[in-house]
């Protein structure tokens, strides 16, 4: 097969447009990414922000019909640039692959902190005798690969979760949850709004043989168990953002025990101070980098005990 891209620079008021314009014409496909360098750095649940200036990559598949392979894709481009008012516009072909093997090409074993390793579950464990956590990224946040979770990983690995019981707020794919089983909680309690990441975790603690030792509840479900089993955690991990970290900070202090341990990641450096200062009245911080790779890049992590 064939494809054909129709690329288009324009702003972000345009964006709803064009993608009608490409889609009434037949494209299959439209990807969206910044035209310049503006980080999203925290959109909320539900939120779709887009940068002020958009790239909008439309492709076509030139063998669908025989319309296609006689159309003029420079003039069906000029036509819906001008429309929008694009700043630029080109075309360009694409290589035909299998886009699964390609996928799945770009994942490769990772070595945390310890002795943990994270595994596609597609590859073979490096270090067969190593702590390898058999991974199936499906479509949940939590590869291993995002600096966010590789932090609360690293953390992870340098503590003492025997027989502990752990509350992972904002599972994603179940990474951290997963890895603190077979790190030696006795049970962990898995929470995310999303239903794909309840999926994924489930998934994903099967692969590892750890289903039975974890439980996975959308957060309505979470508070309904917690009201028949009022239990407090000995450790929560929650890498989400700061905005419902900020807000979730006595709530986290209900579900701990005393002295029980917290790990906090998905902020920047510009969010530190406002976290620290909500979770302060709650909790002993650990220094600011207490452990080895407390900051990577722009992300930060935060730990402490509740008091």
């Amino acid at each position: 097969m064939s494809w054909q891209q129709l690329h288009l620079q324009c702003p972000q008021s345009a964006v709803e447009l064009a993608e009608a314009l490409f889609y009434e014409v037949g494209a299959v496909s439209i990807l969206l990414e910044d035209a310049g360098d503006e980080p999203l750095f925290e959109p909320m649940p539900g939120e779709e922000p887009l940068w002020s200036e958009v790239v909008m990559t439309a492709i076509f598949d030139t063998n669908s019909d025989d319309t296609f392979a006689h159309t003029n894709f420079e003039n069906l481009i000029s036509d819906i640039a001008s429309e929008v008012n694009a700043s630029r516009f080109w075309l360009s072909s694409l290589e035909d692959k299998d886009w699964t093997r390609e996928w799945m090409s770009h994942y490769k074993p990772i070595k945390c902190a310890g002795n943990l390793w994270i595994v596609p579950e597609w590859l073979d464990a490096p270090e067969p005798n190593a702590i390898n956590l058999i991974l199936d990224p499906g479509l949940a946040f939590g590869t291993g690969y995002h600096a966010t979770t590789r932090l609360c990983l690293d953390w992870l690995s340098q503590q003492d979760l025997t027989d502990k019981l752990v509350i992972d707020y904002g599972c994603g794919s179940g990474i951290l949850a997963v890895a603190a089983l077979l790190l030696g909680a006795k049970e962990v309690l898995a929470v995310d709004i999303d239903p794909q990441a309840i999926l994924a975790t489930t998934q994903n603690a099967k692969l590892n043989q750890v289903g039975d030792r974890l439980k996975v509840f959308l957060p309505d479900e979470f508070i309904a168990h917690r009201k028949d089993n009022p239990q407090l955690a000995d450790t929560i991990t929650a890498n989400i953002l700061a905005k419902p970290l900020i807000g979730f900070a006595p709530y986290f202090a209900e579900l701990l025990k005393p002295n029980g341990s917290i790990v906090l990641a998905g902020l920047i450096r510009s969010q530190t101070d406002e976290v620290i200062q909500a979770y302060e009245p709650h909790f002993e911080l650990d220094p600011a980098f207490a452990y080895d790779n407390a900051e990577d890049g722009h992300w930060h992590r935060l730990s402490g005990h509740k008091k």
